[in-house]
């Protein structure tokens, strides 16, 4: 049982259940959909890779306004950070409340977004998840939960402090490519925005404003990938998210292990080195050379076990058991 679930039963006397949280699924996508009290229905990404802190979810600056909530007081290491009081939810349709220091607030992001809010690494770190691809479904697991006997194992890496706590909630999953371990983030929200062509050739799904989801690989990565295998597809200006500062590549790979399964093939969008060989390496406990995003993670339901630091895959569709890793 993890420590979270642990601490939990103790403060309550009972065990904790399992709460399903209300869900629209898009093009590869999570986005929580919980109702206020006074009948507004929000929209919330879920993003394994988003940010975030204290534990908290956020708001758009526009969202905390909209729902009229009151400026609220919550420091973190003494500081103070910008955060409001969270909204009273229906009970049919809401969120699993946050814990730690500043529980029952809300942070507010100034920046503009599509979406009302984002359901962050922070946020997500305090419980058991389970992201159910087949079903397009979303739970907050409780203290009864156990792994299905079909799904395999997979260890994740947090950052941690000289004390053993874990100071940043962005798990690192290893994968494989030509039986190579690559360190990754596990990333429920990496987008694509492909091109005409990049979406000719990855087939990507997208929403009204052009965004799906993808997988992410370093220049560096994809240029090793690319030289040793000539013959994997590539496509040129596949993928237009970062606009003229960056012109991706998609490159197709046919094979992807992880957590004892093989997919493919799968195609990764190219990002610049410095997007996670210097921002992501700085919140990970490993340097990673990209992210594992929805075009893997689909065909799975996925439990992200973050105080046991453990990720359950159970085979959805096109995935197979992968040989066993030679010690």
């Amino acid at each position: 049982m993890s420590a979270v679930l642990t601490i939990a039963m103790a403060l309550t006397g009972t065990a904790t259940a399992a709460q399903t949280v209300p869900t629209q699924y898009a093009a590869g996508h999570f986005y929580a959909t919980p109702q206020t009290a006074s009948g507004q229905t929000l929209r919330l990404i879920v993003d394994t890779g988003g940010g975030g802190t204290a534990n908290l979810y956020w708001f758009t600056e526009a969202t905390a306004q909209k729902l009229h909530l009151t400026p609220a007081g919550c420091k973190l290491d003494g500081h103070p950070i910008k955060a409001v009081t969270a909204p009273v939810y229906q009970k049919q349709a809401a969120l699993p409340p946050a814990l730690g220091p500043c529980a029952g607030k809300v942070l507010v992001n100034t920046e503009n977004y599509s979406y009302d809010g984002q359901l962050g690494a922070s946020y997500l770190g305090t419980r058991v998840w389970t992201f159910d691809y087949p079903h397009q479904a979303l739970r907050a697991e409780g203290s009864a939960w156990r792994h299905d006997a079909a799904a395999k194992p997979a260890n994740l890496g947090f950052q941690k402090d000289d004390t053993g706590g874990v100071t940043q909630y962005f798990p690192r999953i290893v994968m494989r490519v030509d039986g190579i371990p690559i360190n990754m983030l596990l990333d429920t929200g990496a987008t694509a925005h492909p091109t005409a062509a990049g979406k000719a050739a990855a087939g990507t799904e997208t929403e009204a404003d052009g965004m799906g989801v993808t997988s992410y690989i370093t220049t560096r990565m994809f240029d090793i990938w690319h030289k040793k295998h000539p013959d994997w597809r590539v496509v040129e200006n596949g993928d237009d998210l970062l606009g003229a500062q960056f012109s991706a590549r998609l490159i197709e790979v046919p094979k992807v292990q992880i957590a004892g399964w093989t997919v493919g093939p799968i195609w990764f969008t190219e990002r610049p080195n410095k997007a996670f060989h210097k921002m992501m390496a700085r919140i990970m406990d490993e340097t990673p050379e990209g992210a594992v995003g929805g075009n893997v993670l689909s065909h799975f339901s996925i439990t992200i076990d973050y105080p046991k630091a453990k990720a359950w895959f159970t085979c959805a569709q096109g995935c197979v058991a992968a040989a066993p890793v030679a010690k």
